[in-house]
């Protein structure tokens, strides 16, 4: 393939071949494919989303996220049938202890049991496969033939990565709550401070606290993009950002790394309890939410830099 027919290729404005490259064409039709339609780019983003929730490894992902909080419902319930506190005086999620007090509880136990791992891991397979996946299919190109650019292809991905972070959390907290409410009473809650809110302060909370979560995601949701702009295997990009997940995870267990510590993705992101406390305590969060905007910019630069110089071939 010339470089005049990868081009067109790239960006839906070149021609198949060399004699259709040499008819002319009306400047406002040029204008036309050289310029989408507005509307182009939500449908993009419309049908990227669709996509990807309907991929059975998604939904197998999120019925996994969706099984956490019943299973931690359930164990609580069952080790608490006799009258003892739950988690018998070990370590375990912040606030399962108070899970029999207030189902609430199982909210913030599920999110923080399943932040560590389960929910980044999650986010990490899927933007992973955004793009490695369709250069894998062989489908890729073929995006690209469409009037939508690489610019705006990535950004449709990205939105999609960032929608199903939101989406996954989401999944965690409802699920959570009805469980919560089914198995233990709700009502008022008594935050870390000592102070008591009410039930419609407590799931108001709750919904920033998923909120939260979510957002604290996106570094990894990033350099998983990231990853997926380096290479054609959907399952190499997956296994690469798993893989950097994990390992960021246990460089942020070493005490001798505690210089560098701060600056992981994953440093501050059960700072999210301190929303339950009142006053709410801001420092963290707000330091979770300035990493994570930092690490959005970095890599997300980089995939763009790297997506739009890359020679596409699948």
């Amino acid at each position: 393939m010339s470089r005049a027919e990868a081009s067109g290729t790239g960006t839906g404005t070149g021609t198949a071949t060399g004699t259709a490259a040499a008819a002319p064409v009306p400047e406002s039709a040029a204008a036309a494919v050289r310029r989408p339609r507005p509307l182009w780019s939500l449908g993009l983003f419309r049908s990227e989303l669709g996509l990807t929730f309907r991929r059975w490894r998604t939904l197998a992902l999120l019925g996994v996220l969706v099984a956490v909080p019943v299973l931690v419902g359930v164990a609580v319930k069952i080790e608490t049938s006799d009258g003892s506190s739950a988690g018998g005086g070990e370590g375990g999620p912040a606030f399962l202890a108070q899970i029999t007090n207030n189902g609430l509880f199982l909210v913030f136990t599920a999110l923080a049991a399943t932040l560590p791992f389960f929910l980044p891991m999650a986010v990490g397979v899927v933007a992973g496969d955004a793009l490695a996946g369709e250069a894998n299919a062989g489908t890729l190109r073929y995006l690209l033939v469409a009037p939508a650019g690489r610019t705006r292809l990535l950004l449709a991905k990205y939105a999609t990565v960032l929608t199903f972070c939101l989406a996954a959390t989401l999944a965690v907290a409802v699920s959570a709550l009805a469980v919560g409410a089914l198995l233990f009473p709700l009502g008022e809650l008594t935050t870390i401070s000592g102070t008591r809110i009410g039930f419609g302060d407590g799931l108001l909370r709750a919904l920033l606290i998923a909120v939260v979560v979510a957002a604290s995601l996106v570094g990894v949701a990033t350099l998983g993009l990231f990853v997926s702009t380096l290479t054609n295997s959907g399952i190499a990009a997956m296994a690469t950002t798993v893989g950097l997940l994990i390992t960021v995870q246990i460089l942020d267990q070493i005490p001798q790394l505690h210089a560098m510590r701060p600056y992981l993705f994953s440093h501050y992101w059960l700072s999210f309890a301190d929303l339950m406390r009142d006053p709410v305590y801001w420092d963290d969060l707000l330091r979770d939410l300035g990493l994570q905007a930092l690490y959005g910019a970095v890599f997300g630069s980089a995939a763009w830099a790297r997506f739009t110089a890359k020679d596409i071939t699948a």
